[in-house]
Order: structure tokens, then C-alpha cells, then sequence
């Protein structure tokens, strides 16, 4: 039986298991009905905790949802395809007349189910002990600093040694991915640092009761984030982030200058999205918003504890990363289907290591997507120096004591070079011996903060920079407390992180 007969037979089996559910459902409408009423009743009590009266007519809010719970009904259906297939290739009394058609049929149900199970779950941080200056291994603890509905401060402690004098915050993006996504990042930076990252949570597990989260809180929030730990700080923006951390840093230049931090890093950020095109920034000037609105917004199901919000789905994210080099992935898993079937794979070989953490999505408010696409892309706010919180403009060139240096890669194809460093231009106000910029040769996006080009190359370049623009902690502000945040710390080992 050849590849083609055998994911046929998968698919005729999951629309029989189908066919079959939607039979048994007919067959007891009485017990659907009441399912249904259960749904609407805890519909209107979600509208309620929001504080608004729930409307006449719920079609729309329904058919969001109904979306929504279909991407993850395919999700689970073929997950669930993937463990039956290598439940049953697996069978004992297979082994005593061998075929090959049966481990093909094994190790594509063990790829298939290993994937799209990835894709719900949070990643583990999994920091490996940092070996200290007296030469032995130190555990890192993870330990929440400041906590928010919508994201969390992140402290990385290292057990039995000195608080290095380096001071780092590590904006993660809010882009699909969790932060563990700069994992390699993180542990390149641990021996060397005092490191603290951002965290962002999954907005499907945010109630609708906590509010809304746009590009305007995003900046707040990062504004809380600084005064909380000090001007000693030195702050690395990481893609999507850099253009509000330079409105951030901007905001505390105006409103409260003490709190700046002693450094801004920017890597790979679109700055200036109009400096240098690409299909991304090309995309976000040729949507229609109301289109985009449409096409890509969902509301939570009924399984999560944000039911009702508003999201752009991680699954549907996931789609477009995956279409952009669609032939490129198709290939990954063919090859690693081959060679599961032929024993040569590992729990965590590369192609594992790198699909569980690029495969694990996270929804993002729909507010948050829709005014980056508007704000950031469409209107390039940040690029022009137009940037605005709640009315009140942000001005750039207010930075005039704040160290700023940008990196670029000559084959990024997500901010293309000439987007990142508009940031130099726009700190009028900064001395010229205060900026600096890199441009890493032969490295795309993703090389720009992780693997080889960040590890030999830019990441000594920015711990220098660092050194060079240290700042004491002597004139520090008082710490504001970032509201909404819970009191207390909370330590986890690292390598058993909350999912």
C-alpha cells in the first residue's frame, strides 16, 4: 500500500468517526438542545462579567466561535488520527509478519501526533544549570517578578553565585509564539547577566473581565517594566517589540527621565516599515482592515477561561508562518517521517527540537493585532515620530540619555535591512557617540538572536555596548508597581515552567 492509499484510508476513517458523531447527536437531539441551552446560558454570563448587556441578536458572537472551536476540532481530529495510526501499526500481532507499509504507517502516526498535539501546549523553558565562575553548575530558578493578566516580569535566578553587574531585560515578541521561543537566547546571556524577560500569556486563557490589551497598554506596560527594575537596566528588544520599546523608553524620557534605562537594543525591528519593503510589511499596507477583521478574528470557545475574547487564533497564525515556505516544511516532515520509520530519529533530535517550539501557538488579542497591523504598518506611526498614548504624543527625540544600538541581518526577509536602524535617525536628541548599529553579514531573521551568527558574532558586540554604557543604580526612582499585578513572587525550577 503506497503513501498516498494509506492517508486516504486515515481521512475516510476520521469523516467516518465524523459521520458517525454527527448521527449519534441527531439521534439525541433532546440531549444536544440541552447542551446548546447550556452554551447560551454561560454565553450571557460571560457578556455579564464583561460588563455589558448581552445583545439581541448573538449570530455573529456564535459564528466567531463556531470558527473557532472547528480549528480545534481539526486540530484534535488529526491528532487524534495520528495516535490511532500508531496504535494500530504498533499492534503486537503485526510484528510476526513484517511490512514495511505498517512502519511507514507507525512512524507517520507518531510524527503526526507528536505535532499537532505541540500545538496547544506551552513549552517548557527547560534552562540548563549555568556553570559559575568557581567552575561548578549553578540551577536556574524561574521566578515571577511582577504578574499581569496579560504577561508576567520573568526573573532567571541563579542559585549560589554573585548578581552579575550586567542588568538585563529581554523584550520577548507578542507574535504567535511564546517567549520561550528566545530560549537559546536566554541561555547564552544567563552566565553573563542579572536576566529578566517578558513573558506573555496565551489570550485564550484571559477572561474577558480583564480588559483589552492594544499597542497602547503593550507600551505601558513595558513603562512599568523599566521603572520596576531601575535605570541600571539595559533593555534588548527582540522583532516585533522594538518599535514600542522605543516608544516606551521615549514615554519615561518625557514623563519620568530617572526611570530610563541605561541602554536600548533593538534587533531586527520594523522600525520604519516604509524604509525597506517586504511581503510582510507589503501585506499590512494592502489589507483592507475590515477584511482583515473578518478573515481573521475569532472569539474564544467555550473550553477556555477567555471564552468570548476577541483573538487572532494561534492556529491560524501558525498557517501563515507555515504557507511562507510551505515546500520547506513539507520536506522537514517527509524526511523525519522517513526516518522515525527507519529508527534514525530521537525524542529530541533537530527536527523535534525545533517543530516543538516553533509548532506551539499562542492566540493573540484581536485589539492588540488589529492596531499593530493599523498603527505600526498601515500608518508607520513609529517610523513618522507619531505615536501617541492615550491622546499624548510620544516623542523620540526626547531620548537624549539612553544608549540605543540596532541589529541587522543582510538575508532578513521579515524586517528587512534599513527598517531597524530608522531608529537612530528618530533619536534626534541623542548624541552621535550614543548610537550604534550592526549589520550581521549572511544572517536572516531568526540568526540575529539565535544560532551561530548570534552566539560568535553579535551577541559579544551587544555585552560590550552594554559595558560601555553601564549605568549605577544610585539615582534610582522608586519602584511603581505595575498595575494590574499580583503581590508577591513565585519561584518555579526551570526546568518545570507553568505552562
Amino acid at each position: 500500500m503506497c503513501s498516498s492509499d494509506l492517508l486516504h484510508t486515515f481521512l475516510c476513517l476520521g469523516a467516518l468517526c465524523v459521520g458517525l458523531g454527527c448521527f449519534y447527536c441527531h439521534a439525541n437531539r433532546s440531549s444536544l438542545c440541552l447542551h446548546l441551552q447550556h452554551r447560551a446560558d454561560l454565553w450571557g454570563r460571560v457578556r455579564q462579567d464583561a460588563g455589558r448587556k448581552a445583545p439581541q441578536q448573538e449570530t455573529p458572537y456564535m459564528k466567531y466561535m463556531a470558527s473557532y472551536d472547528l480549528m480545534e476540532t481539526m486540530r484534535n481530529t488529526n491528532q487524534w488520527l495520528g495516535a490511532t495510526a500508531l496504535a494500530m501499526a504498533s499492534y503486537p500481532a503485526f510484528a510476526a509478519i513484517p511490512n514495511p507499509a505498517l512502519n511507514w504507517m507507525a512512524a507517520w502516526g507518531e510524527v503526526t501526533e507528536r505535532s499537532f498535539s505541540r500545538m496547544v501546549v506551552k513549552p517548557d523553558w527547560d534552562i540548563p544549570p549555568a556553570v559559575g565562575a568557581d567552575g561548578l553548575d549553578h540551577p536556574v530558578l524561574i521566578e515571577k517578578e511582577l504578574q499581569g493578566p496579560f504577561g508576567d516580569l520573568v526573573h532567571f535566578v541563579v542559585q549560589g553565585r554573585d548578581t552579575p553587574k550586567r542588568k538585563i531585560l529581554l523584550v520577548a515578541p507578542m507574535s504567535g509564539h511564546y517567549a520561550t521561543l528566545l530560549r537559546s537566547t536566554v541561555i547564552s546571556l544567563i552566565p553573563d547577566a542579572d536576566l529578566y524577560i517578558t513573558d506573555w500569556h496565551n489570550a485564550r486563557d484571559i477572561p474577558v473581565s480583564a480588559g483589552k490589551f492594544d499597542v497602547e497598554d503593550y507600551t505601558l506596560r513595558l513603562v512599568d517594566y523599566m521603572r520596576h527594575l531601575g535605570p541600571d537596566v539595559h533593555v534588548i528588544a527582540v522583532c516585533q517589540p522594538a518599535p514600542l520599546t522605543l516608544a516606551a523608553t521615549a514615554y519615561l524620557a518625557e514623563q519620568d527621565p530617572k526611570a530610563q534605562p541605561s541602554s536600548l537594543t533593538l534587533i531586527g525591528g520594523p522600525i520604519d516599515t516604509a524604509a525597506s519593503p517586504t511581503e510582510v510589511t507589503d501585506f499590512g499596507q494592502r489589507v483592507n482592515m475590515n477584511q482583515l477583521q473578518e478573515m481573521m478574528i475569532q472569539q474564544v470557545g467555550f473550553q477556555h477561561q477567555g471564552v468570548g475574547r476577541k483573538v487572532y487564533p494561534g492556529l491560524l497564525q501558525l498557517n501563515s508562518f507555515i504557507t511562507m515556505n510551505a515546500e520547506t516544511h513539507a520536506k522537514a516532515f517527509r524526511d523525519q517521517i522517513m526516518r522515525v520509520a527507519q529508527g534514525l530519529a530521537g525524542d529530541h533530535d533537530k527536527h523535534n527540537k525545533f517543530y516543538d517550539e516553533y509548532l506551539a501557538v499562542m492566540d493573540m488579542p484581536a485589539e492588540f493585532y488589529l492596531s499593530t497591523v493599523q498603527r505600526i504598518f498601515k500608518d508607520n506611526e513609529i517610523g513618522t515620530n507619531s505615536f501617541s498614548i492615550k491622546g499624548q504624543p510620544v516623542d523620540i527625540g526626547k531620548i537624549t540619555d539612553v544608549a540605543v544600538k540596532t541589529v541587522e541581518g543582510t538575508k532578513d526577509d521579515i524586517s528587512a535591512p534599513g527598517q531597524c536602524i530608522a531608529a537612530l535617525n528618530l533619536c534626534t536628541g541623542l548624541p552621535d557617540d550614543k548610537k550604534a548599529s550592526h549589520l550581521e553579514d549572511g544572517a536572516g531573521h531568526y540568526g540575529i538572536f539565535a544560532g551561530k551568527s548570534w552566539r560568535e558574532n553579535i551577541r559579544p558586540l551587544v555585552l560590550k555596548f552594554i559595558d560601555d554604557n553601564q549605568r549605577t543604580a544610585k539615582a534610582t526612582a522608586p519602584k511603581a508597581p505595575a498595575a494590574p499585578a499580583s503581590a508577591g513572587k513565585t519561584s518555579i525550577p526551570a526546568q518545570k515552567s507553568t505552562a
